[in-house]
């Protein structure tokens, strides 16, 4: 199968899992959307769980670079862009395709942390607050980790926040409480 070919099994799979869940998306729901057959499939997957594991690569890949560069479009100096990470989070809520965190989703669907995907979701929320501490040390903060986790963690509540609640205001709100600690932190 020419790369193009698998990417576009992978994509498919991310959408369904996405919107619809990763247990309650079937092989032959994303079988019959993306037109591969199954084994073709098995070929480059031996299961359904090795699947999410591309997925979420994908995934992190993609959010990942869409987040930083969104951030540093929004903002020049380290402290604007710990600020700007929420008006990012403000923009990804407010789209139209916003099922919550494929991450958090992820874990909370394989709860054990012992499970491969839940590893790979808990891989990925620690390479976002690794950004976070980047800026928090780009700022000048004396204690960049404590500053990156309180920040972290506001990001995480205004996820789930606008995706259980529909509150489409949760990332102004811990952009407002951002600012507070940032301001704490001496910067």
């Amino acid at each position: 199968m020419p790369a193009s070919r698998r990417d576009h099994l992978v994509d498919t799979a991310l959408e369904l899992f996405y919107r619809e869940g990763y247990h309650a998306t079937g092989i032959d729901k994303i079988l019959a959307e993306s037109g591969v057959a199954k084994m073709t499939l098995y070929n480059h997957f031996k299961s359904k769980d090795e699947l999410i594991l591309a997925v979420l690569r994908r995934r992190d890949e993609k959010f990942r670079n869409w987040f930083m560069r969104n951030v540093e479009k929004r903002a020049k100096t380290p402290r604007q862009r710990l600020l700007a990470t929420f008006d990012a989070l403000g923009e990804w809520f407010a789209s139209k395709d916003f099922s919550g965190c494929a991450f958090i989703n992820a874990a909370a669907e394989f709860a054990r942390h012992d499970n491969p995907i839940h590893a790979s979701a808990a891989e990925h929320k620690g390479l976002v607050l690794g950004y976070f501490r980047e800026l928090a040390a780009a700022a000048g903060t004396g204690e960049p980790d404590v500053l990156a986790r309180r920040l972290f963690l506001l990001g995480e509540g205004a996820i789930v926040d606008a995706h259980v609640t529909g509150n489409l205001d949760a990332a102004t709100h811990a952009k407002e409480a951002a600012e507070i600690l940032i301001g704490d932190a001496g910067l």
